[in-house]
C-alpha cells in the first residue's frame, strides 16, 4: 500500500530535521513552514532547543509562525521553564514573533533576570512585545534591575528593550542614576541619551555616560 504523499512529505521533514548536514536541516525547516502540518510542532519545537546553527533555528522560529497560534504558544509556554538555556531562550524568540499576548503571564521576573544572558535578552526582548497597555512601568522596574549586567551586547539589548517602552523609563532611568554601582549609573545615563537620541548610537552614548558620572553630574543635569 502506497503511503500519502502528504505522510510521504511529512516522514522526510522529520528525518530532514534529524540529519547531520545543516543545509538539509534548513530545507525540512523551510518545508515544515511552507505547509504546515500540526504533526511538525512537537518537532520544530524539540529541535529548537537543540539546534547549534542560528540561521537554522531561526528557520525553525519562521516555521513555527506559520502553524496556527493555538498549537503552537501552549507547547512553547512549556518550553519556557525548560532546565535547557537554549530551549528557553528560542522558546521566547519564537513567542515574541508569533505576537500572542496570551503568552504574557509566562514571562516571569524569573526569565527577565535569567542568569543565561541569551535567555535573559530573549526575555526582554519578548516582554516589551508582549506587555499589555498600562503594565510598561511595573516592566521597566524590572528591566532596571539589569542595568550595568554583561557586556555591550547585552548592555544595548537592555537599552533597546527599555526604549520600546517610551518615556515611562524615564522615572526609573532617573532613579537608577543616582545607584551606587558607576556601572549601573552609566548605563542608565547611555540609555536616557538613546532614547532623547536615537541616532547618537550606543557606543557614543555610553562613553559619554562614562563621563557624566565620572563628574559626578548624573540626576542633576537639567
Amino acid at each position: 500500500m502506497t503511503m500519502p504523499k502528504q505522510d510521504m512529505d511529512a516522514v522526510r521533514v522529520f528525518q530532514g530535521l534529524e540529519d547531520g548536514r545543516s543545509s538539509v536541516r534548513l530545507r525540512a525547516a523551510l518545508a515544515a513552514g511552507t505547509a504546515p502540518d500540526p504533526r511538525f510542532v512537537g518537532k520544530l519545537i524539540e529541535r529548537c532547543a537543540i539546534e547549534p546553527e542560528f540561521y537554522v533555528r531561526d528557520m525553525l522560529t519562521w516555521a513555527l509562525t506559520r502553524h496556527p497560534a493555538s498549537m503552537t504558544v501552549p507547547e512553547l509556554l512549556g518550553e519556557v521553564r525548560s532546565e535547557r538555556a537554549q530551549a528557553r531562550s528560542q522558546a521566547l524568540h519564537t513567542l515574541s514573533k508569533i505576537g500572542d499576548r496570551r503568552a504574557w503571564p509566562a514571562i516571569t521576573r524569573a526569565l527577565l533576570t535569567d542568569t543565561d544572558d541569551e535567555v535573559a535578552r530573549s526575555a526582554w526582548r519578548t516582554a516589551v512585545v508582549l506587555v499589555p497597555e498600562g503594565e510598561e512601568p511595573e516592566l521597566a522596574a524590572v528591566l532596571s534591575t539589569q542595568l550595568g549586567r554583561g557586556g555591550r551586547e547585552v548592555q544595548l539589548s537592555l537599552s533597546r528593550a527599555l526604549i520600546a517602552l517610551g518615556e515611562v523609563i524615564l522615572p526609573t532611568l532617573r532613579a537608577a542614576m543616582t545607584d551606587p554601582d558607576p556601572r549601573v549609573r552609566a548605563h542608565a545615563v547611555a540609555t536616557e541619551r538613546l532614547l532623547r537620541d536615537p541616532e547618537a548610537g550606543f557606543e557614543f552614548a555610553v562613553e559619554e555616560a562614562k563621563r557624566v558620572v565620572a563628574l559626578g553630574r548624573t540626576g542633576q543635569e537639567g
